[in-house]
């Protein structure tokens, strides 16, 4: 189950006020390394990109007041609380919580998406409001998106009918659920799959779906199940879909890949639309990873759509290292400001042994070409037999770049974050070769 914990979560805001220096690496998160120091997620506020907000499985809230001080906050909801937290800002500042939940029902574990409401950028939460609840089936791995100007959220997930059933006649598919209130309430949730997957949380699940909403009010949504990327796409706010999703092309081995020193790995795909007034404005992109150069060589993947979904341009390879080194764990921001583009991934080019560092790279021409830099201070090597979670994040708005990871060191994670500029990114040092 992805980043499943019986445990709170912990959310925490930065300010761009102090950052002293670029790329200098703030640990967030369990200072000690409690075993739920993963699986962390960004939001850089829409309204003031200085108010930065950090989520990971922890227990304690954490704020920064103007930069010059810390707050902790108690982060609870009577819905329940547990994994896969999931940050979001809106156009008009407010913050936004998705996570799962275990429930209040018996036998009630993951039986809904949770997502809980800040009007005064971190500092306060709404009890949370209830997404998808479907007793006894499990909910799992959920990811919002916001319209770029109007009161309108989405988000969508995984239900597994019993998650880790064998049986045939048990299935995973993708659901979708949509506020018009700015997240107070939310819609039933429906189905937008055609095909569906088994129930064992690997290739043949349907796994890692990513929504995004453009200017228009278009709703899109990307997953991968069985090797292929797939799309969906809606025009009335997700009450109707396409006939038949896109098939967006192959995933060579699966979004469950196999990385040395990770326990588990994936390489699901994140879906973005560009919502800037510049020559790209409306382009849809998917970055993702896989394993077409074999199981020794994973690479970070980007395709783009100019018409809507319909049609997907022939896969870029965004690392440009040569043969036989993984680059993994990618996502994608794109400033909606700008319109450019800012992906974050693990790299191992440099070494020839499990030592990893962190890369962001970043495009100004629409997903064309890539410039990669080097962001983590120093690289990490991984232990087994530690769970190191399902995803790292990145957010970005009106040149303010937060990429945030997890490392491993030994069997011991943490997370870490650096705030970025745009121009930090164009002078800084390029990625080792």
């Amino acid at each position: 189950m992805h980043g499943i914990a019986r445990a709170s979560l912990a959310l925490v805001a930065l300010a761009l006020g102090g950052q002293q220096a670029p790329f200098k690496n703030v640990q967030v998160g369990p200072l000690e390394g409690n075993g739920t120091g993963f699986e962390p997620s960004v939001a850089v506020s829409r309204k003031n990109p200085r108010n930065i907000l950090t989520a990971t499985m922890q227990t304690a809230v954490s704020t920064a007041n103007r930069g010059e001080s810390w707050r902790s906050v108690p982060m609870k909801s009577s819905l329940g609380e547990a994994g896969d937290p999931a940050l979001l800002s809106d156009a008009d500042g407010n913050f936004y919580f998705f996570h799962l939940s275990n429930g209040s029902q018996p036998n009630g574990w993951l039986d809904r998406i949770v997502c809980q409401k800040s009007k005064d950028g971190g500092l306060t939460w709404s009890d949370g409001a209830s997404i998808g609840f479907n007793h006894p089936a499990d909910q799992d791995k959920a990811w919002p998106a916001a319209h770029p100007t109007k009161p309108f959220l989405c988000v969508s997930w995984t239900q597994f009918d019993k998650y880790g059933s064998r049986a045939p006649t048990d299935h995973s598919n993708i659901l979708f659920s949509a506020s018009g209130d700015a997240g107070e309430t939310w819609s039933p949730a429906v189905r937008i799959n055609d095909l569906s997957g088994d129930c064992l949380d690997g290739d043949d699940t349907t796994e890692g779906a990513v929504p995004a909403i453009d200017a228009a009010g278009n709703v899109y949504v990307a997953w991968s199940l069985s090797g292929t990327l797939y799309f969906d796409r809606s025009a009335d706010g997700g009450k109707t879909w396409l006939k038949k999703d896109v098939v967006v092309g192959p995933q060579v081995g699966g979004w469950d890949m196999t990385i040395p020193g990770i326990g588990r790995a994936n390489g699901m795909p994140v879906l973005m639309v560009d919502n800037s007034k510049g020559p790209h404005a409306g382009t849809l992109y998917i970055l993702w990873a896989d394993q077409r150069a074999g199981e020794n060589d994973t690479d970070v993947f980007l395709t783009r759509s100019t018409d809507r979904g319909d049609t997907w341009s022939k896969p870029l390879r965004v690392n440009k290292d040569g043969p036989g080194k993984h680059q993994f764990f990618p996502w994608l921001a794109v400033d909606d400001a700008t319109g450019y583009l800012y992906a974050v991934y693990y790299d191992r080019r440099a070494y020839d042994d499990l030592r990893t560092d962190v890369v962001v790279a970043h495009s100004t021409d629409g997903g064309a070409t890539f410039k990669e830099t080097v962001v983590s201070e120093k690289p990490f090597t991984p232990g087994t037999g530690a769970f190191f979670g399902d995803y790292n994040n990145i957010s970005a708005h009106r040149g303010t770049i937060v990429p945030i990871w997890t490392r491993m060191d030994g069997r011991r994670t943490t997370v870490w974050t650096t705030i970025l500029s745009h121009e930090d990114l164009v002078s800084g040092a390029p990625a080792r070769r």
